[in-house]
């Protein structure tokens, strides 16, 4: 598994989301963004991933533009982004979320915040 697989980047985002909340600390937008400092990938498929964790009720705070011609819907702010519980449920319940979370531990990838 690579560190821009999609479950890699899910458990990076998710991971962030639940820590920030149990800490009761803000969500810093540049850690989630597309270039940002958890991951570096390209925006069609970061919007592709945030699509799908909200569609799939594992984050929720945010809201989606779409715009004609575009696959995947804009996200405008990430100031209210928040992990709901199941995306909580998700982070610790998935085997691939687990593999995810292995994988960043082997190549010293873990977030800077745990």
């Amino acid at each position: 598994m690579a560190k821009d697989d999609y479950q890699v980047i899910v458990y990076q985002i998710l991971s962030y989301l639940y820590n920030c909340l149990k800490k009761g600390i803000d969500i810093e937008p540049d850690y989630l963004i597309a270039n940002g400092k958890l991951f570096n990938i390209n925006s069609n498929y970061w919007r592709f991933i945030i699509y799908n964790l909200h569609k799939d009720g594992l984050i929720d705070g945010i809201s989606l533009v779409y715009t004609w011609g575009d696959k995947y819907p804009h996200i405008n702010d990430l100031t209210n982004i928040g992990i709901t519980p199941k995306g909580i449920q998700f982070l610790t319940d998935n085997s691939f979320i687990q593999k995810s979370k292995e994988l960043l531990k082997d190549v010293k990838g873990i977030i800077p915040f745990v």
